[in-house]
């Protein structure tokens, strides 16, 4: 947890509260469904949390945007994201069910009330758009672009 305090810091006590139970949850459910390597679960916060932060070091996403995590996990990157930015819609879609269960629970455990689930493979997600997609190590560039871009709203350049 402090690895993220070294980089982030202006966490509302809430967040810090989610964060802080991030590591038990994560620990409780791997034990079930393997969703993090187990050498990976001690560095959860260094090689889970923190990575999946480094977009919100880069983009400040307004509130009411909707964001979609293609190939969610379990929760990484949409989870801290969610986390970071309370205001903002994020839905984490993944092809794994069990998978999902965890991130259910986790975002439940902690009291998300800006993330939705859904079990489906991204090319399968028809009628829904978004303002932006996010992604960890699922896919080469070149088919995250082709897998996202129809879930793309298109706005106007500034």
């Amino acid at each position: 947890m402090e690895i993220i305090l070294k980089y982030f810091s202006d966490f509302t006590e809430i967040q810090l509260q989610q964060f802080r139970q991030l590591e038990g949850l994560y620990r409780e459910w791997n034990e079930k469904i393997n969703v993090i390597s187990r050498k990976d679960i001690d560095s959860l916060y260094e090689k889970h949390v923190l990575h999946s932060l480094s977009i919100a070091a880069n983009f400040e996403l307004e509130p009411g945007t909707e964001v979609i995590d293609i190939g969610t996990g379990g929760g990484f990157p949409g989870i801290p994201l969610a986390i970071f930015f309370p205001e903002v819609q994020f839905h984490l879609a993944d092809s794994i069910g069990k998978k999902l269960k965890v991130v259910e629970a986790v975002a439940e455990g902690i009291g998300l009330k800006n993330v939705t689930t859904q079990h489906i493979r991204a090319e399968e997600i028809k009628g829904r758009k978004f303002d932006m997609a996010v992604s960890r190590a699922v896919a080469p560039l070149k088919d995250l672009w082709k897998w996202s871009r129809p879930l793309l709203r298109n706005k106007p350049a500034l």
